[in-house]
């Protein structure tokens, strides 16, 4: 199975506000050659965490096939959900949280379960804005796509996330 890095991060401009994500995927193809892609995309009236959650979703989408996948990310957001299995408890609870809350971003949530599909994936947290080239690197494209002047609608922001 073929082994993949992804690293991401979001940003929020306000949080809500114009946001963005940036995502780097990072594999060695089968005659040895390391290949990097780039991901980003702003967009209008979205949080931080939705941007987040989408910088992952949208890696995962660009995978054509089951790999083996290792996610750093800087949102403990996204990490802790599935290192402390936050997301088997919201199931359970019919997508409530411990306070018996919706759970937010709940769309962005069941398009990452969906996307993750298949791979074997293991999420790992890393300190932001602390020298870590890729999370800068993701930082800068996500930055710079929140601040772009064609940001796409988050369909799913509905004024509480």
């Amino acid at each position: 199975m073929q082994e993949v890095q992804i690293f991401s991060d979001g940003s929020a401009r306000g949080n809500p506000g114009n946001g963005g994500f940036g995502a780097l995927l990072r594999y060695v193809d089968a005659n040895g050659a390391a290949h990097e892609r780039e991901l980003s995309e702003g967009f209008e009236m979205t949080t931080n965490n939705r941007m987040e959650l989408l910088g992952v979703i949208r890696a995962f989408q660009a995978l054509k096939h089951p790999c083996r996948v290792f996610v750093q990310t800087d949102s403990k957001y996204v990490v802790d959900a599935f290192n402390k299995d936050w997301i088997s408890g919201w199931k359970r609870r019919g997508w409530k949280n411990a306070k018996k809350d919706p759970v937010a971003n709940r769309d962005l949530w069941e398009e990452l379960l969906h996307a993750i599909e298949g791979h074997e994936v293991t999420f790992s947290w890393i300190k932001g804005h602390a020298g870590h080239s890729e999370n800068e690197r993701c930082d800068a494209l996500a930055t710079a796509a929140a601040d772009g002047k064609h940001l796409s609608v988050d369909e799913g922001y509905v004024g509480s996330a």
